[in-house]
């Protein structure tokens, strides 16, 4: 017999999936490749052992995951949201966030800042300028201490399926039991349920915060690859470099060293802020 779950946690080939009535199952794919994330809508044909074998994975309206030369890591499917965790200490990666704005938009997922540790006021400035050109882009950033704030988040994620993603150490984990006071426990079941230990981190683990509100956790990252996209995806999920693009003397630029080029123009002028336009050379040099 056949039903249709949701993948609440996933560790290596082993995925636990939810159905409509609560109760979960651990489930195996069909064949030795495995592409299946957290969130992804599943059908399930049960075996004697009372275990499941996944039979079916539905469409997706969106997959979040970083690549490199050699392999694929998938993160999340059917979110709507990410929240790119960042803190006042330590510090944080310019870098890993563009990173994960860029996966962003390539797959039309709404992102959102957010600003931890504002409690440590010392600390607070320098943090805030470091986010000073992703505002100036539009990007919205919302600032908490997860400690005792965490509640100021809550509107932002009510009707969202979101998924955190950060740094090592950003404070994600005090964030997660803050807003999800059973994820612990939770943890801990799934852990179990997946014979992993309950100090091992599976690939990404969903809460559900209501009926309409979930939010998937991912490991801390410290990379976060984008082999997998295109010169014109990369291009394109740069805001600034919008008004400049098509403007270049030679259609194949490069943006490099070529004469005449409308980024490095508009990059002389001001307009392009110059740590945003390093990590997209970076980005370019990975994905050409």
């Amino acid at each position: 017999m056949k039903a249709r779950g949701l993948i609440i946690a996933a560790h290596g080939r082993q995925y636990l999936v939810e159905f409509s009535d609560g109760s979960t199952r651990l489930c195996f794919p069909r064949g030795k490749k495995s592409e299946l994330a957290c969130g992804d809508h599943v059908e399930v044909a049960a075996t004697a052992d009372g275990q499941g074998v996944i039979e079916k994975t539905g469409e997706r309206s969106s997959l979040l995951y970083r690549s490199n030369e050699f392999r694929q890591k998938l993160i999340a499917a059917n979110v709507s949201q990410i929240l790119i965790v960042v803190a006042t200490e330590p510090s944080f990666s310019d870098t890993l966030v563009t990173r994960c704005l860029v996966a962003a938009d390539s797959q039309d997922i709404r992102p959102l800042i957010v600003l931890n540790k504002c409690d440590l006021t010392d600390r607070l400035p320098a943090a805030r300028e470091s986010l000073a050109s992703y505002r100036s882009l539009g990007y919205a950033v919302i600032e908490l201490s997860a400690r005792d704030g965490a509640d100021t988040l809550r509107p932002h994620l009510k009707g969202e399926t979101s998924v955190l993603v950060g740094q090592s150490g950003m404070g994600k984990s005090t964030l997660l039991n803050a807003l999800v006071p059973g994820a612990n426990a939770a943890t801990r079941e799934i852990s179990e349920a997946l014979d992993t230990g309950k100090h091992t981190t599976t690939h990404a683990r969903l809460y559900h915060l209501d009926a309409e509100t979930h939010l998937i956790d991912s490991p801390g990252l410290q990379e976060f690859g984008l082999h997998h996209l295109d010169l014109h995806t990369l291009e394109a999920a740069f805001p600034e470099f919008g008004p400049h693009l098509g403007r270049c003397r030679f259609r194949d630029c490069h943006h490099d060293r070529e004469p005449d080029c409308a980024l490095r123009g508009a990059l002389a002028r001001g307009e392009i802020d110059p740590r945003r336009f390093e990590c997209y050379q970076m980005l370019r040099t990975e994905v050409a």
